[in-house]
């Protein structure tokens, strides 16, 4: 960041990334909000019954929960919002039909992260929806019905949270104003994962200068940060649908998301996000051996 520029991340950073009016806005999110309560109701169904489990050729695994959720969310969109493409875990990319001056708009859709704890039993698994307008994403969902939690936002309408034990309502929520990484919790997907991928020499030692560390990967580690209880995330392996509605959130709720080079975006298989405040440093120890 040049002397005099503005930082990368903040409120009023997120809210210049909006792409339509509140309006239009509020109504994406209730979309994706109803889109989400039908998801939820399927995961459930399925969650913890024998269920049908297929291989994919990447040796990771999809259940017929998967299949059926991502199905029933882009029937509604296509129904919903008939120009709008579409970025799935399960069906792959569908593109919009925008015309000719028209923002171009498509959603993200991880219809469960979280598989292997789903196929276990785990309750730490969630539907994550995102919808992208000329390249910024707009509006974010993620619902954990299991743990009936949910995070949600839009640009300049805040983060928020709703289900948490002892609230009746949605609750703003913001990262943590932690600034030094003694200080800080460091949250990450798989530690084998990241130190094999070798594109992150300094993770260990990352993880030995924060305060304290843990293993809460997938949607978990993203919320947590958004909620302030986490300042570091950090995962490799992951795809837009992955990131799309935890980059919204995190953004919105104040901190900073980013490749393991410092770059804003979503599509590098790799990912830092922060409470913003510690961001540099992260990325610094990480990328140093």
């Amino acid at each position: 960041m040049s002397a005099g520029s503005q930082p990368e991340y903040g409120s009023a950073f997120s809210a210049s990334r909006a792409r339509a009016g509140d309006d239009e806005l509020a109504d994406w999110l209730a979309f994706a909000l109803a889109a989400c309560d039908d998801a939820d109701v399927v995961a459930l169904g399925h969650f913890r019954r024998e269920i049908e489990i297929h291989t994919k050729p990447d040796r990771s695994f999809v259940t017929e929960a998967d299949q059926a959720i991502e199905r029933l969310i882009r029937e509604r969109i296509q129904a919903r919002y008939p120009a709008h493409g579409l970025v799935g875990e399960e069906y792959g990319e569908a593109a919009g039909s925008s015309g000719p001056g028209s923002p171009a708009a498509r959603w993200y859709i991880d219809p469960i992260d979280g598989t292997h704890n789903y196929i276990r039993g785990v309750p730490l698994f969630g539907t994550l929806l995102a919808l992208e307008v000329d390249g910024e994403i707009q509006v974010g969902v993620l619902s954990a019905p299991a743990l009936r939690e949910r995070w949600y936002a839009s640009r300049g309408g805040g983060a928020w949270a709703v289900g948490s034990a002892g609230t009746t309502g949605p609750r703003r929520i913001r990262t943590s104003a932690i600034g030094d990484l003694a200080d800080a919790q460091i949250l990450y997907g798989s530690g084998h994962d990241v130190e094999e991928s070798g594109r992150a020499p300094g993770f260990r030692g990352l993880l030995k200068a924060a305060w304290r560390e843990r293993g809460f990967g997938d949607f978990w580690g993203y919320a947590l940060l958004a909620e302030g209880a986490a300042e570091g995330m950090v995962e490799v392996d992951v795809r837009t649908w992955d990131l799309a509605a935890p980059l919204v959130l995190i953004e919105e709720a104040g901190g900073r998301v980013t490749d393991f080079a410092g770059v804003r975006r979503i599509d590098g298989l790799e990912v830092i996000a922060s409470n913003g405040i510690l961001h540099d440093e992260l990325v610094s120890r990480l990328r140093s051996g």
